[in-house]
């Protein structure tokens, strides 16, 4: 014989659980009279065949036709005090989740307009904090028939709902500031971010209280990361190992004041590098020389070097080393070419 419930109760402070069925297996047998205990912070929506027949708020309540007027239609007939029927009771958590972590898994590319390559990319992470504002919407539209639904459930949705915001806002702040200045705007990108992304959440019916922005800054992804990523054409490839190469410079404790790393050379390393690059290939009076790139490669040469030279990725030019095509000096960890030994390589 099923159990009627003339009691139901979740006592729990729900800290991590969205919405919790009760019971958790099959439905709760009810009957008109009996009391429904929601607490403070919960609502508890009634479930029946799949649609929804009402919600309660805190308090203790009496179960009548008067409060869930849709019993009568579904089951068919006026109930007495000891007709039975079947719901499914689903409490919610009205509280609000703070501080969940949010943060860019890769590099987002954005305008640097008027700054060295033109291009930056931009990690960034934060946190959000969200509430339940339409528990019945929340229930039909994301819960469905789970009995236990939990943060872990809905986290990366919402974060995925997050960064395309970002992403949005950042490729429009792009096209009217460079990287510096969008660093210095995280209050306003949030504030952004935190309107665009209203409507995704209240279709869930889910309210974003807060989106901050923790951090924003380039990424360190390196030259050879951002062509794996299909991201770079040869020429900016060429000035981004450059790049790399001054920034191993500037971690030597023994050379350079301190460059800043990767794809920074957006933030000024490019302007640098697009000057002293532009003059391969070209002599003193601005003319193209005749022997090319030869005229410029220097008498002692690092892999990157070499590479850019080549035109090739620095892996490409350490696989010739180790193979013995290309004859070069081991000074401890790295190499080091002369331009007679890259001379006799293309000559082979």
């Amino acid at each position: 014989m099923a159990r009627i419930f003339d009691v139901v109760e979740y006592a729990s402070e729900m800290t991590d659980e969205l919405v919790h069925r009760f019971p958790e297996a099959g439905v709760a047998d009810l009957r008109i009279g009996s009391q429904v205990i929601v607490r403070e912070s919960q609502r508890v929506v009634f479930m029946r065949d799949g649609n929804a027949l009402d919600t309660f708020g805190p308090g203790r309540h009496t179960i009548v036709t008067a409060n869930i007027p849709l019993l009568t239609d579904f089951i068919g007939k006026a109930f007495n005090d000891r007709t039975p029927f079947t719901a499914e009771v689903y409490y919610v958590s009205m509280r609000e989740f703070p501080d969940r972590k949010w943060g860019t898994a890769q590099p987002i590319i954005v305008k640097n307009t008027g700054v060295g390559l033109g291009i930056a990319l931009l990690q960034g992470y934060g946190t959000y904090s969200f509430q339940i504002s339409d528990p019945q919407q929340f229930v039909t539209q994301v819960v469905g028939a789970q009995s236990v639904y939990r943060i872990s459930d809905i986290e990366n949705r919402l974060r995925t709902m997050l960064l395309s915001k970002l992403q949005d806002i950042l490729g429009e702040t792009g096209g009217k500031k460079n990287v510096l200045e969008m660093i210095g705007l995280t209050e306003e990108l949030g504030a952004g971010i935190r309107v665009k992304a209203q409507e995704d959440f209240a279709a869930l019916g889910i309210l974003l209280k807060t989106f901050y922005i923790g951090s924003l800054k380039p990424s360190e992804k390196s030259a050879e990361e951002l062509r794996a990523m299909g991201m770079l054409d040869m020429q900016t490839y060429a000035q981004l190992q450059a790049s790399d190469a001054m920034r191993e410079a500037a971690n030597n404790p023994g050379g350079g004041a301190g460059l800043t790393a990767g794809i920074g050379a957006g933030l000024g390393i490019g302007n640098v590098l697009s000057q002293s690059l532009a003059g391969i290939g070209t002599n003193q009076t601005g003319q193209t020389t005749t022997s090319g790139a030869a005229a410029s490669i220097p008498s002692v040469m690092t892999t990157a070097e070499a590479a850019n030279v080549l035109k090739v990725a620095e892996a490409d030019v350490i696989a010739a080393i180790t193979s013995g095509g290309l004859k070069a000096k081991k000074i401890g960890e790295s190499y080091r070419i002369s331009k007679e030994a890259l001379e006799n390589f293309l000559k082979e």
